[in-house]
């Protein structure tokens, strides 16, 4: 089928897009900006089309021979994202009735319960579905509860306020029950719904098989990822709009997007029906810990690279995407530093592969020492492992409280620590050919810390950095030239 991706450029839609294609459907994703989506790793799989869903003169490019239109836009964030979300549905709605669009799908909130006030993410939500299933096409509006996966908004908040604070004074709302589906499953149910029958014209609820209250998301989110569990104090003091700003001062989240989620969280979020199940039988959604094992499994698998792999795989979809936005994916510090050298890249090379053991690491010996004795004395390998040959690495080998995790011959040496840290840590050195003769020298470190000891132990060591690894680089560089 041909399928009209709008929001491609968004956390569900961006990993929508490649995964129809790899389904066999012919994919058409409008933007307003052609330029967004054009070094996205699956851009030559799909048509990309320039239109606005708020000027409906600009669409009809876009739903041209279209069969299957997914609303994914949404202006969460910007100060009238109501009044704009209620016009792109107008707009959209008419262009696909005139299109002759065989059915609409669209991602959409869970309703609160009859009598309570909606807060004003939810309701434009609501309002968004009933524009779509009045539009006179076939619709299936599809009811999400918090989805988890590393660059959702809801999950980052989670991760965040877990990971940050070890004891939390919280809203009353951390008590309030929630349903929780795993990104990979929501994009299952969303691919799955292009082929619904035509008499098919209805909103369904999902979720995934746990019901948990936000206070019990953060004590499992603090188990899967090896935090202590986490101490949570609840209040009647924390209004929305103080809990807002609360995330918004301990979590990168921007206030303008906690704002509207955190006055959601007041609404219990629970599927009152499955009956999407038995309309697309498959695989039954995953679990809570599943879920956020998926969503920090780019942090867990060693993997320093932050490029999302370009496999449609559904487990892939927790994983960070280069279109996410910047405050997700959890915190990662790093180190750079850059060097030209006068030497050739195999010289150079030898130097990098030579580090460590006997050779030393080109900087400051006392301060390795050092920390190699405290890392002994807290229970950890030091210094003392040396290296196996003075002169070759390979992968898997130990080299002093290191590891090395990936060598590609003449190019590049990742190293991953052991050492006692609180979080994870490599050291990542290249060497490339400069243009017009010598070589560049590229060192990175990187540290992904674990809980708040992990953001505090980097704060202590990073006045160090400037001359442990600045002297690194330079000595590294001058042993080339040498």
């Amino acid at each position: 089928m041909r399928c009209l991706v709008t929001g491609a450029t968004g956390y569900i839609g961006g990993r929508l897009a490649p995964r129809l294609a790899e389904a066999g459907h012919v994919v058409r994703c409008l933007s307003r900006s052609a330029g967004r989506l054009r070094d996205v790793p699956w851009a030559d799989r799909v048509e990309i089309v320039e239109g606005d869903l708020v000027d409906p003169t600009t669409l009809r490019p876009a739903f041209d021979g279209v069969e299957v239109a997914y609303f994914l836009m949404h202006s969460l964030g910007q100060r009238d994202f109501e009044r704009r979300d209620r016009e792109a549905a107008e707009n959209f709605a008419a262009a696909a009735r005139a299109a002759g669009v065989r059915r609409i799908v669209y991602l959409g909130g869970p309703e609160p319960p009859p009598g309570e006030r909606s807060s004003p993410h939810l309701r434009s939500r609501a309002e968004v579905a009933r524009i779509l299933l009045d539009s006179g096409v076939p619709t299936a509006v599809l009811r999400a509860p918090v989805i988890i996966g590393s660059g959702s908004a809801s999950f980052e908040m989670l991760r965040y306020l877990t990971e940050r604070l070890p004891v939390m004074v919280v809203p009353r709302w951390v008590g309030n029950r929630i349903q929780p589906i795993a990104v990979r499953d929501v994009l299952r149910y969303l691919i799955d719904a292009a082929g619904l029958p035509a008499d098919v014209h209805r909103a369904f609820d999902l979720g995934g098989p746990d019901v948990l209250t936000y206070a019990e998301m953060m004590h499992r989110y603090a188990r899967v990822a090896g935090l202590p569990r986490r101490v949570v104090l609840p209040t009647r003091v924390l209004s929305p709009w103080l809990s807002a700003h609360w995330v918004g001062l301990v979590t990168p989240v921007p206030n303008a997007i906690a704002r509207p989620l955190v006055a959601s969280l007041i609404h219990e979020a629970v599927a009152h029906e499955d009956d999407i199940a038995a309309l697309l039988p498959g695989d039954p959604p995953i679990g809570f810990r599943e879920a956020v094992r998926l969503a920090l499994g780019r942090i867990r698998d060693a993997n320093v690279e932050t490029r999302w792999s370009s496999a449609a795989g559904m487990d892939a979809a927790a994983e960070p995407l280069p279109s996410d936005p910047d405050w997700s994916g959890g915190s990662m510090y790093a180190d750079e530093r850059t060097r030209a050298v006068h030497a050739p890249p195999d010289r150079l090379w030898r130097v990098i592969e030579g580090v460590g053991g006997e050779n030393g690491w080109y900087s400051f010996p006392l301060a390795w020492s050092v920390r190699g004795w405290l890392d002994r004395l807290a229970g950890g390998v030091g210094l003392r492992r040396g290296r196996r040959d003075r002169h070759r690495l390979r992968v898997g080998e130990a080299l002093d409280w290191w590891r090395v995790e990936e060598i590609v011959p003449g190019s590049l040496l990742r190293l991953r620590a052991e050492m006692r840290v609180p979080g994870r840590a490599w050291l990542e050195m290249r060497s490339e050919p400069a243009p017009g003769g010598g070589s560049v020298y590229h060192q990175r470190a990187v540290f992904l810390p674990r809980g708040l000891a992990g953001h505090l132990y980097w704060a202590a060591v990073l006045p160090f950095h400037g001359f442990i690894f600045d002297g690194m680089a330079r000595n590294i560089a001058r042993g080339a030239e040498t």
